[in-house]
């Protein structure tokens, strides 16, 4: 990733835009064809890594809707009106509200819920909001660590169960099959994904392109399906039988989950490239299959079992698993990758505490690994596997943590539609309520699930909200505790810089609050009785932009007798790197040395107390994660050899 200090790398242009070139005649065509080849390359990128979820839902979205826990009849009016709804589903709230609406909604490039919460926190007037929306911003994250853990095990689960079609007794080789392969996948993470990924969009484009002519055969035999398009099939189905359609809309759902990738990567692939792949590729290759499994189970019923795979012909269902598989593993990467990236931001933005985190690739931005987050995902995920056993026992458990993420992020898009873009309260308000209406009918149809395996996300959900606003409000607490004893800077440099003897070098005091003196600094002068020539008073500071560029990662003011106040600040997917903006700055009294460099750090060892502000027990969990977290050297990439630490004892 871009480090803050020096010259930035060249990055990606993530919008799609073609750039200014100064072109002369002797140019030709040549920037505008390296565009397009580019472009395509975007295009195919997003295919594989942002599609790879929705992608594959074929698998089981449309067989849940009548095999699942509320079983429909297949026939000709249910077929129609469930094939009806999964149209206008993935027309409405992928076409329309994600590609259409929620793709401009981009905090610099880059998309997500932390990204939008960080938009729309930064750009309001009215602070009194601000609180419900990080709220709603901090659910939708935690929805999304249960939508990961749930995504890999009914994926590739799903798609291994693809050899029952084969062959009858294969079925008691999915299980240990579907675990191995998720063992092997979490193992590769450590070795990043930069040239797996470039396998990813060429496979899924082999796989959407297999859909596709499957599905277009499907039709063939029996072309009348494609009246299902038309949403009074939809309105019928609904009058036919209301209580069993509201049902199914949990299931119909499945269709458009990995909806929220398309705004979560676009910072990796930009909002054009996103829009073509998925109107030009993925929706038509999507509609074709589903309309050709429709028109297989409209012919023969008992195929309801599993259209996917038995409309394919015999020969074909071998290689078709294997594809499907692969699928899988892609759409499972995508998800894994977007936790880690999710658990960056979270780090950066103040809601959990230091994590380790690898850079596995040199020059792709983005790619990086948390050690915590893949094996704790690899644990849940097996153990998931091992507890539902089927892709039809997870479908149940499927569904809820997206639908409430999609509910939320309706939610944010009505705030910033009347708060942030302006637009007229009529217009803002009808889209805001046609969405909220649509979104919450599936998270309501979703919540009866709760009983047969939703409480599953739903518990995820909650232990990770619990542990993100603990760890922000214990941040804020333990801020306000340091800042009743604190010192100003003015008032310690008339009295002690004058007093106190100096020793050569450069001392820097990492802290939290630039405006008065760290406890670090106190401490090391009341025990060593010295101060060092040059004192840096370095504060990290995270802003609400993804990254921060040039003359603006650095701000820096002298306060005399060799004290000098230095703030480097950090876009929110930016990597931290404490010595290398050091050395990029001229203007500080001298270059800074490393050896003649040294770093003092504070570590408080946090005391619960019946004070006002937190729970007794999120204060013990709150200093059982600040035990936990990274070592702020490592964190900060200080050098091992030059680091001080300085411990104390701090109420909460």
């Amino acid at each position: 990733m871009r480090k803050c200090a020096g010259v930035p790398r060249a990055t990606p242009n993530p919008s799609g835009r073609r750039p200014a070139v100064q072109q002369s005649a002797s140019d030709g065509d040549a920037p505008a064809h390296a565009h397009q080849e580019r472009f395509a390359a975007l295009a195919v990128g997003a295919i594989g890594v942002v599609f790879g979820d929705i992608g594959t839902s074929p698998l089981y979205s449309l067989k849940e809707s009548f095999i699942g826990h509320h079983k429909l009849a297949v026939d000709a009016a249910h077929i129609y009106g469930v094939l009806s709804l999964i149209f206008w589903t993935m027309t409405s709230i992928v076409t329309i509200k994600y590609v259409a609406l929620i793709l401009r909604a981009d905090n610099r490039g880059e998309g997500g819920s932390l990204a939008l919460l960080a938009l729309i926190t930064r750009k309001m007037d009215d602070s009194r909001w601000r609180v419900a929306i990080t709220l709603t911003g901090v659910i939708a994250t935690a929805l999304f660590y249960g939508d990961a853990i749930i995504t890999p095990a009914v994926s590739v689960l799903s798609a291994v169960e693809g050899l029952t079609t084969v062959r009858e007794g294969f079925t008691p080789l999915v299980l240990p099959l579907t675990v191995a392969i998720l063992v092997a996948l979490f193992a590769i993470q450590a070795r990043g994904t930069a040239s797996v990924g470039k396998l990813f969009g060429p496979v899924m484009l082999v796989y959407f392109a297999v859909i596709a002519v499957l599905g277009i055969s499907g039709i063939a035999a029996a072309p009348e399906i494609l009246w299902a398009l038309n949403p009074w099939y939809a309105v019928k189905f609904f009058t036919l039988d209301p209580t069993l359609a509201f049902l199914a809309l949990g299931s119909v759902v499945l269709a458009v989950t990995g909806a929220e990738a398309l705004y979560a990567d676009m910072g990796h692939f930009g909002r054009r490239a996103i829009m073509v792949s998925w109107l030009y590729i993925a929706f038509p290759c999507l509609m074709l299959n589903y309309l050709g499994q429709s028109a297989a189970i409209l012919r023969n019923p008992a195929m309801i079992e599993n259209p996917f795979f038995l409309m394919a012909p015999d020969w074909a269902r071998l290689p078709l698993v294997i594809l499907a598989t692969m699928a899988t593993v892609i759409a499972s990467q995508a998800v894994i990758s977007g936790a880690f990236s999710v658990s960056q931001q979270a780090v950066q933005l103040g809601f959990l505490p230091r994590l380790r985190i690898l850079h596995t690739s040199a020059k792709a931005a983005g790619q990086v690994y948390v050690p915590l987050v893949n094996w704790g995902l690899l644990v849940m995920v097996v153990l998931l596997a091992l507890g539902f056993r089927s892709s039809s026992n997870l479908a149940s458990a499927y569904g809820i943590a997206v639908t409430g993420t999609m509910f939320i992020t309706a939610c944010m898009l009505g705030v910033l539609t009347f708060a942030v873009w302006k637009w007229h309260p009529l217009l803002a308000g009808l889209v805001t309520g046609v969405f909220l209406l649509i979104d919450g009918a599936y998270f309501a149809s979703n919540i009866t699930k709760i009983p047969d395996g939703g409480w599953f996300p739903l518990l995820v959900a909650a232990v990770a909200f619990v542990l993100l606003t603990t760890w922000s409000r214990g941040r804020r607490l333990v801020l306000a505790r340091l800042q009743e004893g604190a010192m100003p800077i003015a008032l310690f440099i008339r009295s002690a810089a004058q007093s106190a003897a100096r020793v050569k070098g450069t001392a820097v005091f990492l802290t939290s609050t630039p405006d008065s003196i760290p406890p670090a600094l106190l401490h090391n002068l009341k025990h060593n009785k010295v101060l060092h020539e040059r004192i840096v008073l370095l504060t990290v500071a995270i802003e609400q932009v993804p990254h921060v560029l040039g003359k603006e990662c650095t701000s820096m003011e002298a306060l005399g007798d060799g004290f000098f106040r230095v703030v480097l600040h950090y876009g929110f997917m930016d990597e931290v790197d404490v010595p290398a903006a050091l050395a990029a700055i001229q203007d500080c009294g001298a270059p800074f040395r490393p050896m003649e460099t040294s770093y003092f750090l504070a570590r408080q060892t946090l005391l619960p107390s019946s004070r006002p502000g937190m729970a007794i027990w999120r204060e013990k969990l709150f200093a059982w994660m600040v035990r936990n977290a990274e070592s702020a050297m490592e964190f900060f990439k200080l050098p091992t050899n030059r680091v001080v630490e300085l411990g104390s004892q701090l109420e909460i």
